[in-house]
């Protein structure tokens, strides 16, 4: 690890990567004031208000020589979080050969929302879609914001944190072909893994076992 100091005045840590560039970091902190370092292990971060993360994505093209949008996903902290989801944008830039990271909370923790960057970088057209489909969070904006993964007509969203591990018995969207391959929609029968990283006490009890929620549960499994 190594210290470099921001423009603020605050001093961050930067591991040593080759992903990790000092100037850079300087240069962007004094360009878009609006911007909060973020700690990582890999590449620059930064915190983003929402209200301005469209312009900030248009000046990272045009005039910072970020041309890639190489990933966006979204994180969902926990019910007892707010802000309860925030997007995660990766950007790459061919000429600097640096990832940057930006975040961004969703301002509402209910019916989470956040701005399409489509018109920007259109690679997140089927990202945008995907975070919906798993996340809830619709894209403002978006051309054609629908569900990528599930059916239109699923209830739930797969990668919040009071989805059940186990999942959710439904029924498919087309009953024909449920009726004729004899096939539903059911929970998975798990008695250990896929594990989640628990706030606090020992990874077991983040096992489906642990949650109750395999197929042997003691209680009616969540709808």
């Amino acid at each position: 690890m190594h210290w470099i100091q921001l423009i603020n005045g605050k001093p961050t840590s930067l591991p040593n990567s080759r992903f990790m560039d000092e100037d850079l970091a300087n240069d962007i902190v004094k360009r878009f004031d609006f911007l909060t370092p973020r700690e990582s292990g890999d590449c620059l971060s930064f915190d983003c208000p929402q209200d301005v993360l469209l312009r900030l994505c248009e000046s990272l093209r045009d005039k910072e020589g970020f041309e890639l949008l190489v990933d966006l996903t979204a994180v969902d902290w926990g019910e007892q979080s707010s802000p309860r989801f925030s997007t995660f944008h990766h950007f790459y830039s061919l000429a600097r050969n640096s990832y940057l990271r930006i975040a961004s909370h969703c301002l509402h923790d209910e019916n989470p929302e956040a701005p399409s960057v489509v018109s920007v970088y259109p690679a997140a057209d089927w990202h945008e879609r995907e975070v919906f489909d798993m996340f809830g969070i619709r894209f403002s904006g978006h051309p054609n914001l629908k569900r990528i993964l599930m059916w239109d007509e699923y209830e739930h969203f797969p990668l919040r944190k009071d989805f059940p591990l186990a999942g959710v018995e439904s029924d498919l969207p087309a009953s024909d072909v449920e009726h004729a391959t004899g096939v539903g929609v059911i929970a998975a029968p798990m008695e250990g893994g896929p594990f989640v990283a628990p706030p606090e006490g020992h990874a077991s009890q983040s096992e489906p076992r642990g949650k109750d929620q395999a197929w042997t549960e003691k209680r009616e499994k969540p709808s």
